[in-house]
């Protein structure tokens, strides 16, 4: 049986996908929800078929991770999953050797075409995404503070813990969060630390 393995800090994205590549029929999907994990499975286990990465799961790297997890799973394919990454870091995963990039907000029935693409030893390349407009690192304008804010959220610090960091009121912080969450076009502050690490800005 073909043997799939996805590794994914987010547990209701990782089952998701994993469902709908079960759906295939003759497949078994295992999954990891870091990046240490997904290579002790790989070394307990032997090689899988396909190796899916979350872009920004913890211990993940590019290309470190990647160049990592194609050695540990012996050249087999290895792609690279995101909900947040923009075109150009889709651009150099795929240069680094990645053999997919698979952004999770494609339709169901694409991803599993996608993931029979690879399996069958092909590339995949969403050509209509890598295409897309983008904003870099330089289109968006964080003030000082803001930049100071954002640092403390990637560093996992509460609101209270960064308005004491910066000596300020933990009020003034939560202003802080929903303007530069709204420049980020973040959902929350954990997608802005996503996207902080996506563009370079941290």
């Amino acid at each position: 049986m073909t043997r799939i393995l996805i590794a994914d800090d987010h547990d209701l994205v990782r089952e998701t996908l994993a469902a709908y590549l079960r759906d295939m029929g003759e497949l078994h999907v295992d999954q990891a929800s870091n990046f240490q994990e997904a290579m002790a499975m790989i070394e307990k286990t032997g090689s899988y078929e396909l190796v899916m990465l979350d872009y920004t799961m913890p211990g993940m790297k590019l290309p470190e991770g990647l160049l990592k997890a194609m050695e540990t799973n012996e050249e087999l394919p290895v792609a690279i999953i995101s909900g947040t990454a923009s075109p150009d870091v889709a651009r150099r995963a795929l240069s680094a050797g990645a053999s997919g990039f698979l952004p999770k907000t494609i339709a169901p029935e694409t991803l599993i075409s996608a993931v029979q693409h690879l399996l069958n030893g092909g590339i995949y390349t969403p050509q209509h995404f890598l295409d897309s407009a983008e904003d870099s690192a330089a289109d968006i304008h964080l003030t000082p503070r803001e930049m100071d804010v954002l640092r403390g959220i990637c560093e996992g610090k509460a609101n209270k813990e960064i308005a004491r960091d910066l000596d300020v009121q933990e009020v003034t912080v939560k202003l802080h969060v929903k303007t530069l969450s709204r420049k980020l076009q973040a959902r929350n502050r954990t997608h802005a630390a996503m996207i902080a690490r996506d563009k370079d800005l941290v």
